[in-house]
């Protein structure tokens, strides 16, 4: 088993992100780079974690959502499948053992929220941690806030966190906004279908999906 720094040194790993993010940019998406990876890795090891899963499962689903986005590269549309494709060959090249290789490629074609479900823990774990980075650093430039929605709401997001209680079987979702560069409504607008993902994911992981936006619960 490969670890995440592992991956983070292969030279085509680092070439493919650099680019999706870079061609993602170019269309006007926020940040996908090795920010974003990186972030999403550490939170879906820590869902794994905090669930009491093996290291194993854990070590994957870091992976898994390193790599989520790499598909990007060719088109964003259907990115989640093309990004499987090329994952299974680079983690084949990596001497990873076939069955983690399938339950990685299987969790990153399944994350996107228009043609995708969780179809494992691994994967809901990948959903959740990817669904949950919304936040100012992820603007690219500050001259699109006001035309473009996304842009807007993620530069209002000053901060996020994804909250797992086993306890109370609950994973949590708590971002803070500053309503006076987007109002919450806004929020809801863009990422309506990304809130109804993350709510089959925790069901998966038989756990219940909560939104709490500036102190106030709202799923």
């Amino acid at each position: 088993m490969i670890t995440i720094e592992e991956l983070k040194r292969n030279p085509q790993v680092k070439s493919l992100i650099a680019k999706s993010d870079q061609y993602l940019g170019v269309i006007g998406y926020t940040e996908h780079g090795e920010r974003h990876a990186s972030l999403s890795a550490k939170i879906a090891h820590n869902i794994m974690q905090r669930l009491k899963k093996t290291e194993r499962e854990a070590n994957l689903a870091a992976i898994a959502a390193y790599l989520h986005d790499i598909g990007n590269v060719i088109n964003r549309d259907y990115h989640a499948q093309t990004g499987a494709i090329i994952s299974y060959n680079i983690l084949l090249d990596m001497g990873i053992p076939i069955d983690d290789i399938m339950d990685v490629v299987a969790a990153i074609g399944n994350h996107d929220e228009k043609d995708g479900q969780p179809i494992s823990d691994i994967c809901a774990a990948v959903i959740l941690a990817d669904k949950s980075d919304v936040h100012s650093s992820r603007v690219r430039t500050l001259e699109m806030i006001k035309q473009d929605i996304h842009d807007r709401v993620n530069y209002a997001a000053k901060s996020s966190f994804l909250r797992v209680d086993p306890e109370k079987k609950t994973i949590a979702l708590e971002i803070k906004i500053d309503t006076s560069v987007s109002q919450v409504m806004e929020y809801f607008e863009i990422f309506l279908s990304r809130m109804v993902v993350c709510r089959r994911a925790a069901e998966f992981l038989k756990m219940r999906f909560e939104l709490e936006i500036n102190g106030q619960r709202l799923l």
